[in-house]
């Protein structure tokens, strides 16, 4: 994880700067010093504080930076998160990459935030999903969990989830599961196997076959949500997935499932408002 971050800072640098930014070299001397602060416009809740860090020391290491307000923590307009001294030059190339990953990450925070607290009382849990923006994958699963949410899986590669295609294509629900099982016993490898159900009779077949960890109910009604997880009966774990909304998540969660997963909370959130000024 850690390297795929370093290579989207780079990239995020390359993009932005090209072979200069020929707006700030023209006008600011190279050894002109000063502050900018972080100020929050928006309530929500902060994320990106150690990803800013990242972003300031990988460019230029000696720029100073003093925080205030640590990630995960609920913030309203007028806030100052943290403030960054040194080389203007470096303030001011660093500042759009800087907000742009803060302002991602605190809007996805908080919309899970909020998620969160809907189901506040009830054992289930908020899952994010894969549907993330190309490249922005670590980030914007890291403002998940800040906001209080689970990562569902990272990729295709810790965990295997048989979706409608996967047993599709495998020729049904048996095979999937059996060639499932087979593959992790030759490769030698330890992951979780889930799988997707869209039907009460798939899952009775689900029941009968096993040897699985997680069943996911697809496009379930809350009605039907119930049902299933009174047939499973903590035998396995249980996801609901598929056309739930905020209105009506906690309906589903009532039903007694582990996990809810929301793709909302990374493919179309709204950035957190906040700015970065000299001071």
């Amino acid at each position: 994880m850690d390297k795929l971050i370093d290579d989207l800072i780079k990239l995020a640098f390359a993009e932005d700067i090209g072979d200069g930014d020929h707006t700030t070299l023209c006008c600011i001397p190279e050894n002109a010093t000063g502050k900018s602060k972080l100020l929050i416009k928006e309530e929500g809740i902060l994320a990106g504080v150690e990803m800013a860090q990242r972003i300031f020391k990988d460019f230029d290491p000696n720029l100073k930076m003093e925080v205030f307000i640590k990630d995960g923590t609920p913030v309203k307009p007028g806030d100052i998160a943290f403030t960054v001294e040194g080389k203007i030059r470096s303030l001011l190339q660093t500042e759009r990459l800087m907000l742009n990953v803060m302002q991602r990450m605190s809007g996805i925070a908080t919309i899970t935030n909020k998620y969160v607290k809907r189901l506040e009382g009830l054992h289930t849990r908020i899952l994010d999903t894969r549907k993330t923006t190309p490249g922005l994958r670590m980030i914007e699963k890291a403002a998940v969990k800040i906001g209080g949410g689970v990562n569902h899986r990272i990729g295709l590669f810790d965990m295997i989830l048989l979706k409608d295609n996967h047993i599709d294509f495998a020729g049904g629900i048996e095979k999937a599961i059996t060639r499932a099982k087979d593959y992790l016993k030759e490769k030698g490898k330890d992951l979780k196997i889930e799988i997707e159900v869209r039907n009460m009779d798939e899952l009775e077949e689900v029941m009968r076959i096993g040897g699985i960890d997680r069943i996911m109910l697809d496009n379930f009604t809350p009605e039907l949500t119930r049902k299933a997880v009174e047939r499973i009966g903590g035998k396995y774990e249980t996801e609901s997935s598929g056309g739930i909304t905020f209105e009506t998540i906690r309906d589903y969660a009532k039903c007694g499932v582990d996990f809810i997963s929301v793709g909302a909370l990374t493919h179309s959130v709204k950035g957190l408002d906040m700015s970065f000024k000299a001071c």
